[in-house]
């Protein structure tokens, strides 16, 4: 197939898959005079391109493109979803660990927004998992100031219209109430620009704090904040199915991108859980009474200790609302293998026996 023919794909759709850039900066390329297909520079993003067309950045080939792969990323917040910000905020793509493929986000979470993102080297997948026509249902923890009842959130199940923009349909549960505040479970599945937000507001809730959960099949579950862990491949494809797969045009037959060398590092490091063998190698030898011998303990374990003296001096002292929350008799000092500091016994002195009487 030629470049120029109406079939095939659009030349920044295809630089952008091949991992190079977005497609804005692709675009941006080519009207630099940066770009060539088939040995000729481009002006124009307007061009279809095919598998036989030969593509160029700067006289290099463009990269064979990277199968589709998925990461679960556990937002901070005051950080932005984008790669760039105009006013200079921290990003989370500045976050992530080296040795990742370029990636892009799977719709965005605010500024103050933390919780579950996910992040794919595949823009077709991206845009085509921020449909509202996927069905994706997306979780949401959330804490708000002011009260609410029960039936009032059951209403959002028909839809809502908030200052002209119209919502659908919103499954939201009153989970408790803590003195001013009130925690809710807040599922969408459109994901309208601060969507959450604009309607507790209009319901008179002020949120505080908003965690994302679940992305439809995907849970944030015990990852930690800041952390990113990529979903196999063989997961993905099922939890995606045929349908998703194919709108999004998805490949997960393709190479994948080297890691870092740290990441091999830590990859090829066995776990002592698994092999008991490297944990015994690490065991230190024992003296001849069987005893450990002494090791200096780590900075955080004496911050341990300390903040632990502390606790009982505080609970010795009874300053904890008057009472001691612990029980200085349960406290019992550490064992000594040497001689203890004894004061010696003083000897008994032996009983006077009465005289024997005469006969």
């Amino acid at each position: 197939m030629s470049a120029g023919d109406s079939q095939g794909e659009r030349i920044a759709k295809v630089m952008a898959r091949a991992g190079l850039c977005s497609r804005r900066a692709a675009e941006a390329w080519i009207a630099a005079g940066r770009v060539a297909v088939n040995g000729e520079v481009i002006a124009s993003p307007a061009l279809n391109v095919g598998a036989r067309d030969r593509i160029s950045v700067d006289g290099k080939p463009l990269p064979q493109r990277e199968r589709t792969r998925l990461f679960l990323y556990h937002k901070p917040r005051r950080l932005v979803t984008t790669h760039a910000d105009p006013q200079k905020r921290p990003t989370i793509f500045a976050q992530l660990p080296a040795g990742l493929p370029r990636l892009v986000s799977v719709g965005r979470l605010d500024l103050n927004t933390e919780g579950l993102l996910l992040l794919t080297n595949d823009g077709g997948l991206a845009r085509v998992l921020e449909l509202p026509a996927t069905g994706w249902l997306r979780r949401y923890r959330v804490r708000a100031h002011g009260s609410v009842t029960q039936p009032q959130l059951d209403a959002l199940r028909k839809g809502i219209t908030v200052d002209g923009v119209r919502y659908g349909a919103i499954e939201a549960t009153l989970d408790r109430v803590q003195g001013a505040n009130c925690w809710l479970t807040f599922a969408i599945r459109e994901g309208k620009n601060r969507e959450v937000r604009n309607v507790l507001d209009h319901l008179g809730l002020k949120v505080n704090r908003l965690i994302r959960v679940s992305f439809g099949p995907f849970q944030l579950g015990e990852l930690a904040e800041g952390a990113i862990e990529e979903v196999r491949t063989r997961h993905l494809r099922e939890q995606l199915g045929e349908r998703i797969a194919a709108a999004a045009g998805a490949d997960f037959s393709g190479p994948m991108t080297p890691m870092a060398s740290a990441e091999r590092k830590q990859e090829a490091a066995p776990d002592s859980r698994r092999h008991p063998e490297e944990r015994a190698k690490k065991v230190p030898k024992s003296d001849n009474r069987g005893r450990q011998p002494a090791r200096a303990a780590p900075k955080s374990a004496v911050a341990d200790l300390a903040a632990v003296a502390d606790l009982a001096a505080v609970a010795d002292l009874g300053t904890l609302q008057g009472r001691s929350r612990v029980n200085p008799r349960s406290v019992r000092p550490p064992r000594d293998d040497g001689a203890r500091d004894r004061k010696p016994r003083r000897k008994r002195r032996p009983r006077a026996r009465p005289p024997k009487r005469g006969r």
